[in-house]
This record gives structure tokens, C-alpha cells and sequence, in this order.
């Protein structure tokens, strides 16, 4: 069974100057700590989760966001999950003229999932040639 939400909880003992917090998951209104209870790709995705949490509280309308390889340890169904509140991310800061969400990606399903067509022109393809040399192209968005 999946979990109903991740949350960061600050330990009581906190001072001015040092927090100690723990990331927590809820099932069923039951908090458990994350450590040593979820998988690999669960720690990345509650990871990302957080950082985009981070990113919306105290960046407020900061205008380019970077993922880098942001499937990496993921699985179908997370990376969908992932794909889905990015593509809630955009549709909120649809309105905001500096907003860029930029994804570094080998997987270009996870691409395909977050919607390009609907919300780029074109991609960015990065390639190596023989003599390792990159190579930059823009290509346009294929259905």
C-alpha cells in the first residue's frame, strides 16, 4: 500500500540557530519515519518532493527551475507521480513570465510525460561525436 504523504517535522529541542528534522511518511493518519522503512527510489522522490517544496517556499517566483536527471532510481509509477506535479508546477506558474523548468534527461518518456508539446516549442539535444567533442541541436517536439 502507498503512503498518503511525506512531511518534514522539526524536533522539539530545536534552537535559534539549529534544527534537527526527520522526514516522516503517513499512511493511514500512522507517522513513520522514513530511514530504513522505503526504497531507493522512494528516498529520490520524497527527496525531489522536497526540494521542489523548498524551491516554492522560499523562491517565490523564482524563475527558472533545474532538474537533472530527475528519474534517476525511479520507477514507472514514481516517475509518473514526479511527472504529474511538475506538469501541476507549470500549469500554476503558466502566468509567470520568467518561469523556465529545465529537465536533463536520458528518459524520454519521462519527457513525453510531463507534456512538452503542450508547454515547448522545441528540445535541446546534447550529443557526443567520435572524438567526444558535444554537440548542441534544437529539435522540434515530435507527437
Amino acid at each position: 500500500q502507498d503512503i498518503d504523504y511525506i512531511q518534514i517535522k522539526a524536533d522539539a529541542e530545536a534552537t535559534a540557530r539549529s534544527y534537527n528534522y526527520r522526514v516522516v511518511m503517513v499512511n493511514g493518519g500512522v507517522e513513520l519515519d522514513m530511514r530504513g522503512r522505503c526504497s531507493a527510489g522512494q528516498k529520490v522522490l520524497a527527496c525531489l518532493i522536497i526540494r521542489l517544496a523548498l524551491a516554492e517556499t522560499f523562491c517565490l517566483n523564482c524563475g527558472i527551475l533545474a532538474l537533472d536527471e530527475p528519474t534517476t532510481n525511479l520507477d514507472a509509477e514514481n516517475s509518473a507521480s514526479l511527472a504529474d506535479a511538475l506538469r501541476s508546477l507549470m500549469a500554476a506558474r503558466r502566468e509567470q513570465d520568467n518561469f523556465q523548468l529545465i529537465v536533463i534527461t536520458h528518459d524520454e518518456h519521462f519527457a513525453h510525460l510531463i507534456g512538452t508539446r503542450q508547454h515547448a516549442e522545441y528540445l535541446w539535444r546534447i550529443t557526443k561525436d567520435d572524438n567526444q567533442r558535444s554537440h548542441i541541436a534544437q529539435e522540434e517536439i515530435l507527437d
